[in-house]
């Protein structure tokens, strides 16, 4: 995942549904965090 996100021309700056649904699984909210996992397996906790 890391070699793709290397591998494309410019930083991300707004929502792309393509690449969303090309990276991530899931995402799980919980009341005061949530999860993402990617499709590659890993998953990131973020607190909110």
């Amino acid at each position: 995942m890391s070699a793709f996100l290397k591998e494309q021309p410019t930083a991300i700056t707004e929502y792309d549904e393509q690449l969303v649904r090309r990276l991530i699984e899931k995402v799980t909210v919980y009341e005061d965090r949530f999860t993402v996992e990617f499709k590659s397996g890993v998953t990131v906790d973020l607190e909110g």
